[in-house]
């Protein structure tokens, strides 16, 4: 952080002046209503990354635009991020803008790159409410931002976009690399490639359960729990080696849930999950909604069946039936696999298992190496932020000195 040490030294030695954003700049709630816009040429900007289309604009300045309501609801106050938009755009009407009132004075992107960073103590802690929770527009006016001068601006939106577009270049690379395996996956299991055999996967199946949910009432079930109890949300085309929910032996004994071996095949049969699939490292139970299949090894490795199932996972969705969009043990089992040998299937869960670990191990490759430039990124940002406005790194017991100073300078004023 040489050149801002520098820029800060020159520039303001005597500290930087915060404003109340409705000072500094406009504040204004979207007017498009999400569900009901009419495609069009313009970004509407909404509560995710992503931006849908508008057929008019409300805006034309770059803005920072503000969801109104909690990411997650359910009476939680959470906001997973405020979002940057330039040239014309309309705005979802559960988001409001906030466009610097003079530009040369203060950059939008600056202004970004502050509040999001800082959005869990200046905005979070602003949501009220219960089941709905949101903040309002006029509680958003009284939040206190930084306006170095604009050459400190400029440095470190200069700084942070290196990171951003080293983060998007690994990121198009790892994407690039899952494409390559999503294709070899489906080459390599391809059935014409090494063998004309094919057979129902229930052929290779030694048995299979799905498991229960014991009674969310009983806390008899629950407390103190130290059987692992999986749910179809751990089944992720993954391993699992761990799990966060357990259950107690009492739980076993007296409900319908079943212990499972190391290394089955769990194959996810409900709703939104219904198709992905993983193996367990564990031993461990189940709820109801996966089916566990125990792989008979003298016919087939249990990674190979693995793989087969995730080459089938479009397959399986198509089958899916009811309302929910279910699947059951025996759609499942229809499905056609190729057998080869069983030194064919290690040939091949061996190239597999290679390209799985290059794009989703986080202790080599691509994943590390994203990871540890994201957590460089934020560490950058958040310590060039708090120095680019104070001229200091803030101590957390700062930051609470800093807040309580707030709350009673509001007061009197």
């Amino acid at each position: 952080m040489t050149k801002i040490d520098q820029l800060v030294s020159e520039l303001c030695p005597d500290g930087v002046r915060f404003y109340k954003l409705d000072e500094c700049c406009s504040l204004e709630k979207g007017s498009t209503p999400i569900q009901k816009a009419v495609p069009g040429e313009y970004p509407l900007v909404v509560t995710t990354a992503e931006r849908k289309s508008s057929n008019s604009y409300q805006f034309e300045k770059p803005s920072v635009c503000i969801p109104l309501v909690s990411s997650r609801g359910h009476g939680v106050a959470c906001l997973n991020q405020v979002y940057y938009q330039e040239g014309r755009f309309a705005l979802g009407n559960i988001l409001c803008a906030v466009t610097p009132k003079d530009d040369s004075g203060l950059s939008a992107r600056f202004l970004y790159y502050y509040l999001n960073d800082k959005k869990d103590v200046l905005i979070v802690p602003l949501m009220k409410g219960g089941a709905n929770v949101s903040l309002t527009v006029d509680s958003l006016r009284r939040v206190k931002v930084p306006v170095p001068p604009m050459e400190i601006q400029e440095e470190v939106i200069r700084v942070l976009g290196k990171f951003e577009e080293l983060l998007a270049t690994l990121n198009a690379e790892l994407s690039a690399r899952k494409a390559q395996y999503s294709f070899y996956r489906e080459r390599l299991m391809c059935a014409t490639e090494y063998t004309p055999t094919l057979v129902e996967l229930r052929s290779v199946v030694k048995s299979s359960c799905s498991g229960a949910t014991p009674a969310k009432g009983n806390a008899n079930y629950y407390d103190d729990g130290t059987i692992p109890w999986l749910r179809t949300q751990d089944v992720r085309f993954n391993e699992i080696t761990s799990v966060d929910s357990f259950i107690t032996e009492l739980a076993v004994r007296e409900t319908a849930v079943k212990w499972i071996p190391e290394n089955c095949v769990i194959v996810a049969i409900s709703g939104a999950t219904a198709g992905r699939c993983a193996v367990n490292k564990i031993r461990t139970t189940t709820n109801q909604h996966c089916l566990n299949l125990v792989i008979d090894e003298n016919k087939a490795l249990y990674k190979y069946v693995f793989y087969c199932i995730y080459s089938k996972y479009d397959e399986l969705i198509a089958k899916k039936q009811g309302a929910r969009g279910d699947l059951n043990s025996t759609l499942i089992l229809d499905l056609q696999i190729p057998l080869p040998s069983l030194a064919v299937q290690e040939r091949l869960v061996h190239v597999l298992d290679n390209f799985d670990a290059i794009c989703t191990d986080l202790n080599i490759g691509l994943p590390a190496e994203i990871e540890a430039r994201q957590k460089q990124y934020e560490y950058y940002r958040d310590a060039l932020l708090t120095y680019a406005a104070t001229g200091r790194i803030i101590s957390q017991t700062d930051r609470q000195t800093d807040r309580q100073t707030d709350r009673q300078t509001d007061r009197q004023t």
